[in-house]
């Protein structure tokens, strides 16, 4: 039918398409107006910390040093008051529920909040909470990782592939983390002796073909730790890739430095996995991090959790995927967060999920889309959520939805 039309009549028809496919995204460019990212906000970030090397007397160099950013992790409501404006009451309440909860933010993650936002979403991810002691609701282990865990340092949950957890530090402790009931009040790598015997379960188990190395946080582990990992691993025929997951380039990506690329470059194919939950979080140093990973060779996926006054928006969740993808991760998964102890304030119902994902598909690339998964209680694996796009199946033929809504018939013969 389109062949019989002249050139001029398809063009008009292609600029009219082109002004309806404009006008379904005119209301995600007006919100984008009003959504931070780290990108509009760098000079102010700059600024901050700005302020905040002042009060640590920290030199540029002192800055760019993961270490000295891990030894000075703001930890204590005293610290805190002198770089965030924090109301009494609040650093009451930050004193009472860190008492039970283990709470500390990196310099330069903190240097992400807007001291003018008090519903600053970097904040929320960071600070403690009252609601974390006052909420009664979920379970310390809601995945069940005791009773998933054939070895002290190891949860598998699937045939072939497994967790191997390596320390339990992190650069800063999120205030919405599945494990936080294992943080404790002291930064420990697991012994090496129970990695020994991780490695050995690995060994025996020829159906693994992938380890995923995390806590905690992978990449806390120092290089040396690292590379002996890294090179047991590919000792074992069977094993095929591994990956590490890590938050330490959303919040302290010096971390990233040229040794640890070195080492990723000689231990392919390895991907990282990591955590951002809102655009504001995606800088340009955590852009140089990401790059330089890149360069390296390793792929990088994002595992966002989908949180209540955080990213619970379709298009702040938007815009995150696709700043995520300028610094080269490709949106994974979005979790729907989990029903952990002292977390319930984040939690929000699986339908604004699904509608996130009504809002991406079609509306944006399909690399950034990310799968929305419900983890099924107590280690019985990710279950996706997704759209209904299947109206109905005939005997040759399905009645399907668009992403635009349109229902058609589609030919299945």
């Amino acid at each position: 039918m389109t062949a019989e039309k002249s050139f001029e009549e398809r063009q008009r028809m292609a600029y009219k398409r082109a002004e309806e496919l404009s006008d379904t995204i005119v209301d995600y460019k007006e919100a984008l107006k009003t959504i931070p990212y780290g990108f509009k906000n760098w000079p102010q970030i700059q600024e901050n910390q700005k302020r905040i090397k002042e009060f640590f007397k920290a030199s540029d160099d002192d800055w760019e040093n993961w270490r000295w950013q891990l030894k000075n992790r703001i930890s204590t409501p005293e610290v805190l008051k002198e770089l965030l404006p924090i109301e009494k009451q609040e650093l009451e309440e930050i004193k009472e529920t860190g008492s039970r909860y283990r709470w500390a933010v990196s310099p330069y993650y903190l240097s992400l909040i807007d001291p003018d936002d008090p519903e600053d979403p970097v904040k929320k991810q960071c600070i403690p909470f009252i609601n974390e002691i006052l909420d009664q609701e979920g379970y310390d282990d809601p995945m069940g990782e005791e009773f998933t865990s054939p070895t002290t340092a190891i949860t598998q949950r699937y045939p072939d592939r497994l967790i191997i957890k390596v320390t339990n530090q992190c650069a800063m402790y999120c205030r919405h983390c599945q494990r936080r009931r294992g943080i404790g009040e002291q930064d420990l790598a697991t012994p090496r002796e129970e990695l020994e015997e991780a490695l050995d379960y690995v060994r025996k188990n020829e159906d693994i073909r992938d380890v995923l190395l995390t806590g905690g946080d992978g990449l806390m582990l120092d290089n040396q730790t690292i590379k002996w990992l890294l090179e047991e691993l590919d000792s074992i025929e069977h094993v095929e890739m591994k990956r590490f997951g890590s938050r330490t380039m959303v919040t302290m990506p010096q971390r990233i430095d040229d040794e640890l690329c070195r080492i990723f470059s000689e231990h392919l194919p390895l991907y990282v996995i990591t955590h951002y939950n809102h655009p504001l979080e995606i800088t340009p140093r955590a852009r140089e991090a990401c790059f330089k990973l890149a360069k390296s060779g390793v792929a990088m996926g994002n595992q966002a959790v989908l949180l209540k006054g955080i990213n619970n928006d379709p298009f702040v969740m938007r815009k995150l995927n696709q700043e995520l993808l300028k610094i080269m991760v490709r949106p994974y998964l979005i979790f729907h967060a989990k029903a952990v102890k002292g977390t319930s304030h984040f939690r929000t119902r699986v339908e604004e999920g699904i509608e996130i994902m009504e809002k991406l598909r079609g509306y944006t690339s399909g690399l950034a889309i990310p799968y929305y998964v419900v983890n099924a209680p107590f280690g019985l694996g990710k279950t996706p959520m997704l759209p209904e796009y299947l109206v109905s199946m005939g005997k040759d033929y399905l009645q399907i939805r668009t992403w635009e809504n349109k229902v058609l018939r589609y030919e299945n013969k």
